[in-house]
């Protein structure tokens, strides 16, 4: 029977986490009355997360399991779900329980009425301060420079349309965000209020690097506002050094030479310089996106599928 709903959960390192994630998200499918699979994708584990998706899969014939040869990052193990997923709803879920399995209902029902990317707002989030901050600016920040409206781009609890996922699924990108970019598929995207509970096991695999670099994906990757904004810091730039030249020519013919104020001019030379070299690092941002799209190297390795469908 071919499945209304498709589940997809990347995994990595999730050991304490998976058997309880399943007990809860298992009843919830149930309830729901309707045909459904779920797709976990094993992102290159170290623990036994493999070994307990495997023996899930061999247990329940609605579970499959993408094995990587390797570690590609969560946006890619959504992505090689998304490939084998056959749901006309599918819903993103992290696997860390972080957002419960028992909001899946509220997103079926959205999507049934109409909407064809319902994202989610977290409400009274179990996160720290400094997490809670950042991800604060970077939505705000996100949202003025992408043009993208979404209120909380880091829940990944999210339900897409099938049409979108096929839309998503042509896309070649070697790195992508995908939120925004279903975001861009979308003609009718919604947005509803979940529940966001404490990491009980386990720590985040998102490291402070790893959320910068997330970040400067999500901006270079469906924007050339970064650009935009240098070439214009760039031209105010040049106007304000070409004053500051007349100034001081004309301070030398009133006053005459003189040696003070070296240390202001090279302050000036140190902040200058230093928007050149922020500046150089945004150009490499693109050149780097533009480089890796033109290798054309595999976005991710799939060892084996495991499953009832396939095995």
């Amino acid at each position: 029977m071919t499945p209304y709903i498709s589940i997809v959960i990347p995994v990595y390192n999730e050991e304490p986490n998976i058997q309880r994630l399943f007990t809860r998200l298992y009843p919830v499918m149930q309830e729901i009355g309707k045909p459904f699979e779920i797709i976990f994708t094993d992102d290159g584990s170290h623990d036994r997360s493999l070994e307990m998706l495997k023996k899930l899969a061999a247990d329940h014939s609605e579970v499959r399991v993408v094995e990587f040869n390797g570690n590609f990052g969560q946006h890619m193990a959504i992505m090689a779900a998304f490939e084998i997923s056959r749901g006309e709803i599918i819903i993103t879920l992290d696997a860390d329980l972080q957002n419960p399995p028992e909001e899946i209902p509220k997103l079926v029902a959205a999507v049934e009425r109409g909407h064809d990317v319902v994202g989610t707002i977290r409400q009274q989030r179990q996160d720290s301060f400094f997490r809670k901050t950042a991800s604060r600016l970077v939505n705000i920040t996100t949202r003025k420079i992408t043009g993208i409206k979404m209120s909380d781009y880091g829940c990944m609890l999210r339900a897409y349309h099938r049409n979108v996922v096929e839309n998503i699924n042509r896309c070649g990108e070697s790195s992508t965000f995908i939120p925004a970019l279903a975001q861009t598929f979308a003609s009718n995207p919604g947005e509803i209020a979940v529940a966001h509970a404490e990491r009980s096991e386990g720590e985040s695999k998102y490291s402070f690097y790893k959320l910068i670099r997330l970040n400067f994906d999500l901006m270079t990757g469906f924007s050339v506002v970064p650009l935009q904004l240098f070439a214009l810091m760039g031209i105010m730039t040049s106007i304000f050094a070409i004053t500051f030249a007349l100034f001081l020519l004309v301070r030398r013919f009133i006053v005459g030479a003189e040696v003070e104020g070296v240390f202001t001019l090279f302050a000036i030379m140190f902040f200058f310089l230093g928007i050149t070299i922020f500046g150089i690092g945004i150009v490499g941002e693109y050149v780097g996106r533009i480089y890796q799209e033109v290798r054309r190297r595999p976005r991710y390795v799939v060892r084996k599928v495991h499953g009832a469908v396939n095995e």
